[in-house]
């Protein structure tokens, strides 16, 4: 294949004829059935991608070329947003689903007020900042071109028969007639373009899949990535990523960052045209994703076209000049396509987004004001109006860029081109995060600031890019407007030592904001301002019932007629026909209500805007002027109505948790007096018996005075121990009442537990002989010295020892006691084998009055009471009592109490 300038021209030809037909189907598809694939979250991210223009597809190889790693900032910056889409992507989208935002201006200008200034300011500025842009696009469409023409000289070749301004030329008016037929077929600003959206994603995959081939061949012919590094850093060509990081690299990438959100373009596919708010969830990756394959071959490409091209060669042609170069004239033929895609689809999708701003914030208000609003001719008069207004538009903001590129032409490089146009529409960023989260901006701040930003950058970064072609500019950047140093373009007020690009994003973005915060805070906030910027700020929180603050009555024959005019018989038919239906009345009788005005207002706005939609229903809407006080108190409404819910919310919660408190309460209160009856239960019982045996014994020696001796004398025995054992009940009930209470207070003091130990043993050495149980001392601490009380800690292990001693029931009965220090703590262990406590039982051994099974039928059955006690008394020290095991052959009790250290001499005594 010979390639020459009239072939790949007519490629392109025929290539935008492919891209007429997708669009015509994608139209016809989403028209006669649901949309299907043109509405999923693929084509939509795809859509999305028509930010990777031709700087990202020749001017990013030509960046790294130039500047290392410098390209990449151009990249990272959309990242960020899209991985924290939740915060202002997902925001904006949201809101202009509700209130039918059809521009960046129109998002500006409803927020802030329904301000016409603002939006015919934003709107001017955006197609000025533009303007550099789409001279961007054709120049690299007319470069490709050139050096396909002239592959002999590897990019520096010149076209035979063509010029390149009529190419350039040709170019902005076959991407007008296009975007004419697709872009402005409806006029309704709002509704998707979905046949454009389709053309733009096929676009997308035709430059990815064209880079990603020149990639791939230009590896292959590298001999791989090592060996394409390693020839680079050969021929002095290697990059060091020291030198590529500073203030450049932070401007750059915070300029990237903006662009993804104030380009009219992305503004237009991200938030106009997005059906379904879960799509950003998708694109949030999927996009990022899209870049990285975009840059992943930019640095071989490249360092590949630095070692192998001749001397000279424009490194933003090196896509198409390297497979030129070794005859591979097909895949330079796929990789002009690539690029074409870049750069017409951004021309399309801008040349929309912008003529919907001019038409719905120059054309129609500048139509409000020389008529009576109601007055502009009978039928499709407003519709064809503003239609006829987009598609001039288009011709004219195309033509203003072909102007751009004519004056700069002579410049080589594509990527301080794009730079410009970023800078320029960065001044609308501040306005943006302000009218997302910041209540109190006012629209005399917002317009002052994007002035005051926009003139620095025409100052210091647009009027530079025409030195080359003017003199007199020239003049001014080297010595100042007069001579005046400090005011030179890219020396601002004698700040100097900065890169121009960095010097220009400080200035313009710096005064901006600091006008709009300092603006903001010295003006007030009109009545329309207060609303819009609460229906903004609450846009997750609050209904629909208050989208509009025009309050007031219409005849519903001036609000048809507007309507009419505007959205068309049929679709006005409809809403009217809605309208009354609900109101069960003809339209003869119908008396429009607030919330019709309101949804009409809407309505409208999805095709003029919102101020020109207020503008023009406040001419038809009578009594529509309301007090200061009463527009405040509807901006407040769903505030307080939020407020109020939070409120009831809370209180809501506060109640639900009383009740579970009082609940539990209730539930403690029925176990207290659960225990309470089983307390009296169990005293009653353990009190009667030996009342019993006390009373019956009595009646016996009173009413027989004839007893032998040895019975009296068994009887008074028996009195006197069921005496003591009464007395010593009540004595562990007392106790055990009084330390529950804390009533019994005693003064723990140092003393050696290892002595009170023994002191236990000593006295249980009888009742284990008598019992025949052997008591084993193993392992005992060298000493232990604790916070105690020591008779009190005696009488706790001589009652572990004792019941250790007494339930055993093994036929070789044996206690094991032993002692030891671990850490901060001091433990006794008391273990027995006899046949344990059961599984059941072991969550009741503290329990009061509960002796398991051996103390209800063995020979020392007691009240159940001497390991509640115990416990008590052990926790008064500051320490614990458990039951460690309990396995079937036998039961081992463990008491831990916290060490201290050991008291000197002199204070023990």
């Amino acid at each position: 294949m010979i390639l020459t300038a009239d072939l790949v021209i007519a490629t392109a030809v025929a290539y935008v004829g492919l891209l007429f037909i997708i669009a015509y189907l994608g139209d016809r598809q989403t028209r006669t059935r649901t949309g299907g694939f043109l509405r999923s979250p693929f084509v939509y991210t795809l859509s999305i991608s028509v930010y990777c223009t031709s700087w990202t597809f020749y001017g990013a190889v030509g960046t790294a070329a130039r500047s290392g790693l410098e390209f990449l900032t151009i990249y990272l910056g959309p990242t960020i947003v899209f991985l924290g889409w939740w915060f202002i992507l997902r925001r904006l989208v949201r809101i202009s689903h509700d209130q039918r935002i059809t521009s960046i201006a129109d998002l500006l200008s409803s927020r802030f007020g329904k301000s016409s200034t603002l939006g015919v300011l934003i709107t001017v500025l955006a197609v000025i900042a533009i303007a550099p842009y789409i001279a961007l696009q054709l120049k690299a469409i007319t470069s490709s071109i050139e050096a396909i023409a002239g592959s002999s000289e590897f990019g520096r070749g010149s076209l035979e028969g063509w010029d390149e301004v009529g190419l350039a030329f040709g170019v902005a008016a076959g991407m007008a007639i296009f975007t004419i037929l697709f872009g402005t077929r409806n006029v309704d600003a709002k509704e998707q373009h979905h046949g454009v959206v389709a053309a733009i994603a096929f676009e997308a995959v035709v430059k990815l899949a064209a880079l990603i081939a020149v990639g791939v061949f230009v590896v292959y012919m590298g001999g791989g990535m090592d060996s394409i590094f390693a020839n680079a850093a050969a021929a002095g060509h290697e990059i060091h990523a020291r030198d590529t990081f500073g203030d450049r690299w932070i401007a750059m990438t915070i300029l990237a960052a903006a662009a993804v959100i104030c380009l009219p373009r992305q503004f237009q596919v991200t938030v106009v045209e997005n059906s379904d708010e879960n799509h950003l969830r998708t694109a949030s990756w999927a996009f990022p994703a899209y870049m990285l394959a975009m840059s992943l071959f930019t640095l071989p490409i490249a360092l590949f076209g630095l070692s192998f091209m001749p001397e000279g060669s424009n490194p933003d042609m090196y896509v198409l000049t390297l497979p030129l170069a070794v005859g591979q004239d097909g895949l330079a033929l796929f990789a002009f396509i690539g690029g074409f895609s870049s750069a017409t689809s951004m021309i399309i999708l801008e040349s929309i987004a912008l003529s919907i701003m001019v038409s719905n914030h120059i054309v129609v208000p500048v139509m409000l004001r020389l008529t009576s609003g109601t007055g502009i001719g009978d039928g499709q008069g407003v519709r064809r109006l503003i239609l006829n207004a987009r598609r001039i538009s288009i011709i004219l903001i195309l033509f203003l860029g072909f102007g751009y590129f004519y004056l700069t032409r002579t410049s080589d490089a594509l990527a301080p081109i794009g730079l410009i146009s970023f800078t320029g529409v960065a001044q609308f960023l501040p306005a943006i995060l302000a009218s997302l989260f910041w209540r109190d901006a006012s629209t005399k701040a917002a317009i002052c600031a994007v002035l005051v930003g926009f003139v620095v950058w025409l100052w210091a970064s647009f009027l530079p890019s025409f030195a080359s072609s003017s003199p007199i500019v020239a003049d001014i950047i080297a010595n100042g407007p007069g001579g005046i140093g400090w005011l030179r373009p890219q020396e601002l007020f004698g700040l100097n030592g900065l890169d121009p690009l960095t010097h220009a994003v400080f200035w313009s973005l710096f005064l901006n904001s600091t006008v709009l915060i300092l603006g903001s805070l010295i003006t007030n906030q009109s009545a329309l301002e207060h609303v819009q910027a609460a229906l903004f700020l609450n846009v997750f929180r609050r209904t629909r019932s208050e989208d509009s603050p025009i309050r007031g009555t219409a005849t519903a024959d001036d609000l048809f007629l507007v309507a009419r005019r505007v959205l068309g018989h049929g679709r006005a038919v409809e809403l009217f026909s809605e309208e009354a239906k609900l109101a069960r009345m003809p339209w003869t009788t119908l008396e429009p209500s607030p919330a019709f005005i309101r949804r009409l207002e809407r309505e409208l706005a999805g095709s003029i805007g919102a101020a020109s939609a207020h503008v023009m229903l406040s001419k038809v809407v009578s009594g529509d002027s309301v007090s200061l006080e009463e527009v405040m108190r509807m901006a407040d409404e769903t505030q307080q109505a939020i407020e109020y819910s939070q409120d009831l919310e809370k209180t809501s919660t506060e109640l639900r948790a009383t009740a579970e408190k009082l609940e539990e309460a209730n539930r403690q209160l029925r176990k207290v007096d659960l225990q309470k009856d089983e307390f009296l239960s169990q005293v009653s019982h353990e009190v009667r018996t030996p009342m019993t045996a006390i009373r019956a014994f009595s009646e016996i020696l009173l009413s027989e005075s004839d007893l032998p001796r040895e019975s009296r004398e068994k009887f008074i025995s028996t009195i006197h121990k069921e005496s003591l054992r009464l007395t010593s009940l009540l004595d562990e009930i007392l106790d055990l009442s009084a330390l529950e209470r804390g009533e019994r207070a005693w003064e723990n003091r140092p003393l050696d537990a290892e002595e009170s130990l023994d002191q236990a043993l000593r006295v249980c050495d009888a009742l284990a002989r008598q019992s025949k149980t052997k008591i084993v001392v193993e392992s005992r601490a060298p000493s232990a010295y604790v916070k105690a009380d020591p008779d009190r800690l005696s009488q706790v292990l001589i009652n572990l020892i004792t019941n250790a001693i007494k339930y055993n029931g093994a036929i070789a009965p044996e206690v094991t006691v032993r002692s030891r220090v671990r850490g901060k703590s001091y433990i006794i262990e008391v273990e027995d084998n006899g046949i344990g406590i059961a599984e059941d039982e072991r969550g009741r051994i503290f329990d009061k009055f509960y002796r398991g099974r051996l103390g209800e039928t063995g020979p020392y059955s007691g009240a159940g009471l001497g390991l509640p006690i115990s416990r008590e008394i052990i926790g008064r020290m500051d320490g614990k009592l458990d039951l460690v095991s309990s396995a079937d052959e036998g039961a081992c009790f463990r008491i831990t109490l916290p060490l201290i250290a050991k008291p000197d001499a002199k204070a023990a005594q």
